[in-house]
């Protein structure tokens, strides 16, 4: 008996960091292997300060700003012309919060296991563990080639 056709797409968060770009490559070739489209989603907050702020001007959109970001990302990883069928999501809120509600149309969620911040020498993220955690979908966490084998 033959499968219904799965047209949900395969999840990718990138924020342009070395980790986000080899998880979008992965997520790439894994969608050609499926025949699947790729999701690219990225999630932006306003800045919140403890104490002094440096000011930030009233002109600069976060929301445009994560926009290039990705699309910078996607245009250097995969160049002018994607080899399957890719959108792009920009979400505002938290990362990882974004990451799994689109876990939930999602066949696969991919993330990197270390995005820009926190600690390196941690074995995951937080946002790739919360979303090992909660996500509605299978995670493939990919490593970063800077991680050590342990």
């Amino acid at each position: 008996m033959a499968q219904p056709h799965d047209d949900r797409p395969i999840v990718v968060g990138v924020d342009g960091s070395e980790s986000s770009k080899i998880a979008l490559s992965w997520a790439v070739r894994q969608a050609g292997l499926e025949g699947a489209p790729v999701q690219a989603v990225i999630a932006w907050t306003f800045p919140a300060y403890y104490g002094w702020a440096p000011p930030i001007s009233d002109q600069f959109d976060f929301g445009s700003n994560a926009r290039t970001v990705v699309e910078q990302t996607i245009k250097e990883v995969l160049g002018e012309h994607p080899p399957v069928p890719l959108s792009v999501a920009v979400v505002e809120g938290n990362a990882a919060q974004a990451l799994v509600d689109a876990s939930r149309s999602a066949r696969l969620l991919v993330v990197g296991n270390r995005g820009h911040g926190g600690f390196s020498e941690a074995l995951l993220g937080s946002v790739s563990q919360h979303c090992t955690h909660h996500a509605a979908c299978p995670v493939i966490v990919i490593r970063d080639s800077n991680v050590r084998n342990a």
